[in-house]
């Protein structure tokens, strides 16, 4: 899974999360190294084993042939309280890490395969994640 080497802060504060307010995407919205892409249309948080079980998914469609790039990272921890534990007492530990993403986001990309393998492992990884996403192609 990913995870920075190194933090600078142990827990974060918790972000705003009213989808009417976050907004599209200014980075990241274009194909930059390979022909297909999935390309987020909702807003979401998606965590690093999330982003691992989608890479596996695509890997195994793939097989031998093609190219993945990744182009989300988790750099933001969440934290989480242990179960049965009671209101109060400070904020949980942290628990993982998460990447916050942005309709309009590239989130990964493939390169040397045909065009309806590449659209079959694209739309698997993109079951496996907590967005709606549509597979997009580079413009010749």
């Amino acid at each position: 899974m990913l995870f920075p080497k190194k933090v600078k802060h142990r827990k974060w504060q918790t972000a705003r999360t009213n989808p009417k307010k976050i907004g599209v995407e200014t980075r990241g919205i274009h194909l930059s190294f390979g022909s297909y892409g999935l390309k987020t249309t909702t807003p979401a948080r998606i965590k690093s084993n999330q982003i691992e079980a989608a890479r596996r998914v695509i890997s195994r469609s793939l097989g031998k042939t093609g190219k993945t790039w990744i182009r989300i990272f988790p750099d933001r921890p969440f934290t989480r309280k242990a179960a049965e534990v009671g209101m109060g007492k400070g904020k949980g530990d942290p628990a993982g890490y998460e990447c916050i993403v942005r309709p309009g986001r590239i989130i990964f990309e493939i390169d040397g395969v045909s065009d309806s393998m590449a659209r079959e492992a694209l739309r698997k990884a993109a079951a496996k994640l907590p967005i709606k996403g549509i597979v997009v192609t580079r413009q010749h």
